[in-house]
C-alpha cells in the first residue's frame, strides 16, 4: 500500500512533533476528526486485506476506533474494540492484555469481551500507531488467545525508528502489515516521512 498523501499533508499542516517520540495529531485523529479524511483512509486501510475473509475487525480505544470504523464499513465487518476500564455491562469471559500507553506514560489494560471475539474468525487488527508494537502484540494475542487469526495489520501511522515491526517479528508474528503514512525520523523538532 502506497503512503497516503493527503494524510501525510495533514499531519504536516496539523501535526506536533513533542520530542520523544510523541507526535500529536489529535486534530485529525482522535480529538477532532474530518469525516471525510477518515473514510479515504478507511478504505486505503481495508484495501490490502479484502480478498483475506475478513470477519471482523479488532482495535483499541480511542484513537483506533474512528480509522477502524470506516475500514469495518468498507469490508462490511463488525468493528470489536479493546476497553481499557471494565464498564459494569461487561460479564462473563474476557480476553485482557496489558500494553504500555506512550502518551500516557503508564501501562493500561486492555479488555475484550469473549462474546464478541469468537473462535475460528479472520481477524484484521487495526490501530492508529505502530511505535513499539507492544499495543499491537496486546491485540494479537487476544486474538491468538481466542482460537482465531490475525490476518494483518493496518496502522494510520507507523514510526519506524521505534521499532515495532521487527519486535512483532522478534515476538513470531509474522501478519502483513499496512500503514498509511510511516515516518522515518522525528528528530530535531522534524517529521520526516520516509519514502515508497
Amino acid at each position: 500500500m502506497a503512503q497516503m498523501k493527503a494524510l501525510q499533508d495533514r499531519i504536516l499542516a496539523e501535526g506536533r512533533n513533542l520530542g520523544g517520540g510523541i507526535l500529536k495529531i489529535d486534530s485529525l485523529l482522535n480529538h477532532q476528526l474530518y469525516p471525510d479524511l477518515m473514510l479515504e483512509m478507511g478504505k486505503q486501510m481495508a484495501a490490502p486485506f479484502a480478498g483475506h475473509g475478513v470477519d471482523r475487525i479488532l482495535t483499541a480505544e480511542i484513537s483506533g476506533i474512528a480509522p477502524a470504523l470506516m475500514a469495518g464499513l468498507a469490508l462490511n465487518v463488525p468493528v470489536v474494540y479493546a476497553r481499557k476500564v471494565k464498564p459494569i455491562t461487561m460479564f462473563g469471559p474476557v480476553f485482557l492484555e496489558n500494553a504500555p500507553s506512550h502518551t500516557k506514560g503508564v501501562d493500561v489494560n486492555l479488555l475484550v469481551s469473549a462474546e464478541f471475539l469468537k473462535p475460528d474468525q479472520n481477524v484484521l487488527i487495526i490501530d492508529d500507531f505502530l511505535a513499539t508494537g507492544k499495543t499491537l502484540r496486546a491485540l494479537a494475542r487476544m486474538v491468538v488467545s481466542a482460537q482465531s487469526r490475525v490476518v494483518g495489520v493496518s496502522v494510520v501511522v507507523e514510526k519506524v525508528f521505534e521499532g515495532g515491526r521487527a519486535f512483532l517479528t522478534q515476538h513470531g508474528y509474522n501478519f502483513p502489515i499496512e500503514a498509511l503514512a510511516i515516518i522515518a525520523s522525528m528528530d530535531d523538532g522534524k517529521i520526516v516521512f520516509a519514502e515508497d
